[in-house]
């Protein structure tokens, strides 16, 4: 049954979302019809508008949420209608060269290569107006119904509230993933986490939570500093504050370099200012931001020849399948808060405006 809904359409880059009824096609064999509880929006949705991210159009973005099965396709076990779920926009086939690898979480059926806005099999799922509408790393959620892989949906626990458990669709796992899977932050550890937005403070929190003796948040906006050191930053600064380059201010203040820093906004001046902020021997760097599609990196090779790392970390480095309902599970023991993340909570049909928040720092 094909089901009629409304769905924020972007119908070109630069332009704001459009609220259309959409058509949504069942479900194919092992794919999963969902209808959407709650979404975030995140930096990354914002990329396609602003040209940065290149995905086609017409699309359906939006990749931060949880909703409850609708229906399933043939062959599909994981889950059945009823179910609460978070839709995955790194899946989990299980099959391929990274899923297999305990080190990897990158699978190879992600819409971030060949097939951009479409499902696996080569087509879409959504019509808007008799025109075909692509899909967004393989979730799109700024709709009230999606369709999704089976290998990209994981079963979470009923009793979760749908509303906050969402961030862990992308925000909250990719910056705490960043600190605790693909740096492995050791307790007593300094550590320095550029850019405070929602993954940056999940960052925060990974750190704090791997035991970290200093954690020195850093961004322009001084309104995120109260919130960075209620879930942990040991000290915040603002670089405009300084009249030299922000690693110099950070190497003085720790003595030759933090042992972990963590780049969380995608500009390359913030990524080798990262890299060139840690130890020069046994300092790690990793890049969590999504960099700009066209932008180039240039840099000293100095910087890795003396022995720092530089790493990259999509989605946390969580398997996602795997580790998704574990991560709900946490939270639901009160490992991890995700309240201080949520700024606003607005119906969906205002998502211009919420765009309009996160592009003012709100």
């Amino acid at each position: 049954q094909v089901i009629k809904c409304k769905a924020a359409v972007l119908w070109e880059a630069n332009k704001p979302f459009s609220i259309e009824e959409v058509e949504v096609a069942p479900p194919k064999e092992h794919e999963v019809r969902i209808k959407i509880v709650a979404t975030g929006i995140c930096r990354s949705d914002d990329h396609v508008i602003s040209g940065a991210l290149v995905m086609p159009f017409p699309i359906i973005l939006g990749h931060e949420a949880a909703g409850v099965v609708e229906s399933v396709g043939q062959g599909v076990t994981s889950v059945k209608p009823g179910d609460k779920v978070i839709p995955l926009f790194v899946p989990q086939c299980g099959e391929c060269k990274s899923c297999l690898n305990t080190k990897g979480n990158l699978c190879c059926e992600t819409d971030l290569g060949t097939r951009a806005g479409l499902m696996p099999d080569g087509t879409t799922r959504f019509t808007c107006k008799g025109k075909a509408v692509y899909h967004f790393l393989g979730t799109s959620t700024f709709t009230e119904y999606t369709v999704v892989h089976e290998s990209a949906v994981a079963k979470i626990d009923p009793a979760a509230p749908l509303e906050k458990v969402c961030l862990i669709g992308c925000g909250f796992s990719t910056g705490y993933g960043a600190a605790l899977q693909t740096a492995k932050v050791e307790p007593g550890s300094t550590c320095a986490v550029f850019g405070l937005g929602g993954v940056g403070l999940s960052v925060v929190m990974g750190c704090k939570a791997a035991g970290a003796s200093r954690i020195i948040a850093v961004d322009i906006n001084q309104d995120k500093f109260a919130k960075a050191k209620q879930l942990g930053a040991t000290d915040c600064i603002n670089p405009k504050d300084f009249n030299k380059p922000i690693h110099e201010v950070l190497m003085e203040m720790t003595g030759g370099g933090v042992d972990y820093s963590f780049e969380v906004i995608g500009r390359m001046d913030t990524m080798t200012a990262a890299l060139a902020c840690c130890h020069c021997n046994f300092g790690v760097s990793v890049i969590v931001g999504v960099p700009p599609t066209a932008q180039k990196i240039t840099f000293d090779p100095m910087l890795l020849f003396t022995g720092r790392s530089w790493k990259g970390s999509v989605f946390g480095g969580w398997k996602s399948k795997d580790a998704v309902p574990k991560l709900v599970a946490d939270y639901m023991k009160k490992t991890f808060v995700l309240d201080p993340l949520i700024t606003h909570t607005l119906p969906w049909t205002k998502i211009n405006e919420g765009f309009d928040l996160l592009r003012t720092g709100k």
